[in-house]
């Protein structure tokens, strides 16, 4: 049975394993002091076009949540999410056991606006009563695949400054997003317009390992007592730098987020040419067709997938996912078997 259950099935791309390999008799300086993670560090650096951001290298996207939400918060203060954001649904209360509130926003497409965190400063208004919201969650690409524009997340970045909130972008998936046909948005850009961002690897490529950006270096003043207290301090850090010195490496990562990105629209071609609407609009790595129950009963007799959320007493939506690795002969396969079922 073949799997587009997540982007993470696979192990990690080749060059990332030969270049473990190649140094791993070299000694280095532990966490994260070797020579390859302050390589990775400058060459990060010189893709957003910010010389003076501060970074560091975790081992997940959760354990990054945490360690930047509680790092920036004070202990009356709280997050701002849509409800689809992953801090809020997959996180097993993460943040809320660090202290802080999650508020949520119901909204159609994963994508917040200034007018949602209006809305939200003012139903939590009454001071000091309500907790006091300071950073504003979003995820690029969202957790339902639905991506942000340039003007979108210009305007969101210029609202959060007039009101003192820091903007928090979640980019576990931020390379499917980059790299998506209609994205107008750059790593430069994102660096500009957000206070912190990381750049996820495990989901695209790498063994593990997410990459915290804190464009504005005060902010991460203290955040290696963080690290180390959280226990997200690695002593062989340079596993992890390696890894984002190799994804960085004549853009290997963006070029392994378009194959993802291609294999999810090519199955999300076959699904339109059947006449099959989709939950959201696809765009990236992760594709929400709507199914007859019994198309996608038969159809996981073969491949696994989520079934993501019922519609009504017939139809499912469904969670696809492509990945970095997918076979496209896999890919073709599925399609052949979605218009036999449909036929």
């Amino acid at each position: 049975m073949y799997s587009f259950k997540n982007d993470y099935a696979e192990g990690a791309h080749p060059r990332i394993l030969d270049k473990l390999v190649e140094t791993n008799y070299v000694q280095q300086m532990g966490y994260g002091e070797d020579e390859y993670t302050m390589e990775a560090k400058e060459r990060l650096r010189q893709k957003i076009h910010n010389p003076d951001a501060a970074i560091y290298f975790v081992s997940g996207g959760t354990q990054t949540n945490l360690l930047v939400i509680s790092s920036l918060l004070r202990p009356h203060e709280a997050a701002i999410s849509a409800k689809t954001g992953h801090i809020y649904a997959n996180e097993t209360g993460a943040i809320e056991a660090t202290g802080h509130r999650v508020i949520t926003v119901e909204t159609s497409d994963g994508k917040l606006t200034p007018t949602d965190v209006e809305n939200i400063l003012q139903e939590y208004a009454l001071r000091p009563h309500v907790v006091k919201s300071k950073l504003v969650y979003i995820s690029n690409s969202t957790e339902i695949g639905t991506i942000y524009t340039r003007l979108e997340i210009e305007s969101l970045s210029t609202y959060c400054q007039s009101k003192d909130l820091y903007l928090f972008m979640d980019g576990a998936r931020l390379g499917h997003a980059l790299t998506a046909e209609h994205n107008d948005l750059t790593l430069s850009d994102i660096s500009q317009y957000t206070d912190v961002f990381y750049i996820g690897g495990t989901k695209n490529g790498a063994l593990l390992g997410e990459a915290i950006i804190f464009n504005k270096a005060r902010l991460a003043a203290d955040f290696d007592y963080m690290l180390k207290q959280k226990g997200a301090l690695l002593a062989k850090g340079r596993l992890l730098g390696i890894q984002f010195l190799e994804l960085f490496r004549n853009d290997l990562y963006f070029t392994l987020a378009k194959h993802a990105n291609e294999m999810a629209m090519k199955i999300a071609n076959a699904m339109e040419a059947q006449d099959y609407p989709f939950l959201t609009p696809p765009h990236t790595n992760q594709i929400f067709p709507i199914l007859p129950k019994t198309v996608m009963n038969e159809l996981m007799r073969q491949y696994d997938f989520y079934e993501w959320k019922t519609i009504d007493e017939q139809r499912s939506a469904v969670r696809i996912i492509t990945s970095w690795a997918t076979d496209e002969n896999k890919v073709d396969a599925f399609i052949d078997s979605l218009k036999r079922i449909t036929s």
